[in-house]
């Protein structure tokens, strides 16, 4: 369960409106700032871009943290003070305004500019789990393969967790006007098919044709092999320092058994594979390994 704690109304804030939100709905921006000025002291940022939205971040202060804008720039914002190991001592806020909502709400961020507002004021910090990967890539919700299941053109495409367009590296998640033009035909190169390097797995797994077969460790114990074809995987910080894993084998006639466990530590191998960390895509990797932070984010929610 999350650890809560109750927060002084009348700490500094410091209001960091990402681009996105000041595009998509300017009036919702407007009230969750009317709303947050006239109950607390605040300092308001307009960064432009990925690079400014950081260092407002980095050069913050003693000032709370608070994040008008939607699912990207919250990941973005939690990247930052992750890699700056700076999670730990921070507690977070964010009015959810912008075209892509469903982590915040799902985490308990109320829907709405004033309710939302009101919640940074009056709120509780709850400490909750995050999943941080071995490049230092961070996921709020949920990780899933293949990445672009129910993903539509809103999905932040990108590289491997290597290189640019991880999730982990909040520069390359800036939505501009001209990233938000150029995405949806982003999107669709991810899904050519590439050649399998010695292995069968689909398109969407990044191989060439069959059905995806991949090693899931939890813990180190072995969920499914390479021998088990898949259909989905899906990874997400379950509460209580363990994250909930789901396998749904490929179904040979009778619908097959998802296979679950939870765990710690979950490591994914095989052929080439895609994945998409909240609202990333990244890859393609043959390895990657996933680990519980337990309550590493507090973020600031209804009391």
């Amino acid at each position: 369960m999350a650890e809560v704690a109750t927060f002084a109304t009348s700490d500094h804030l410091l209001v960091v409106i990402d681009p996105v939100a000041r595009q998509t709905d300017g009036e919702s921006v407007r009230i969750a700032k009317d709303v947050l000025s006239a109950g607390a002291a605040t300092k308001v940022c307009l960064p432009d871009g990925p690079e400014e939205f950081a260092r407002a971040l980095q050069r913050r202060g003693s000032r709370r943290p608070v994040v008008i804008g939607d699912d990207r720039a919250l990941a973005r914002a939690v990247a930052v003070l992750h890699r700056q190991r700076e999670l730990a001592g921070c507690a977070l806020s964010v009015v959810p305004v912008g075209p892509l909502l469903g982590i915040a709400h799902a985490l308990g961020v109320p829907a709405g500019a004033v309710a939302a507002a009101r919640s940074v004021l009056d709120g509780a910090v709850r400490r909750l789990d995050l999943l941080v990967d071995d490049s230092d890539g961070v996921v709020l919700g949920a990780l899933s393969i293949p990445p672009l299941e129910g993903a539509g053109p809103d999905a932040v495409p990108g590289g491997g967790n290597d290189g640019p367009g991880s999730p982990s590296r909040p520069e390359d998640l800036a939505p501009t006007g001209t990233w938000l033009r150029s995405c949806h035909s982003l999107v669709r190169s991810l899904v050519v098919p590439r050649p399998a390097r010695g292995g069968g797995g689909g398109p969407a797994f990044g191989g060439g044709g069959g059905p995806a077969r991949l090693r899931v460790e939890v813990d180190g114990d072995t969920l499914v092999d390479l021998e088990q074809p898949v259909e989905a995987v899906s990874v997400t910080p379950g509460g209580a320092g363990a994250a909930a894993v789901e396998v749904r084998p490929v179904s040979v006639g009778a619908a097959a058994v998802p296979l679950r466990a939870a765990g710690r530590r979950v490591t994914i191998s095989g052929p080439d594979f895609r994945y998409r960390a909240d609202t990333a895509v990244s890859g393609p990797v043959r390895r990657r390994t996933w680990t519980v932070w337990e309550n590493a984010l507090g973020l600031v929610l209804p009391g």
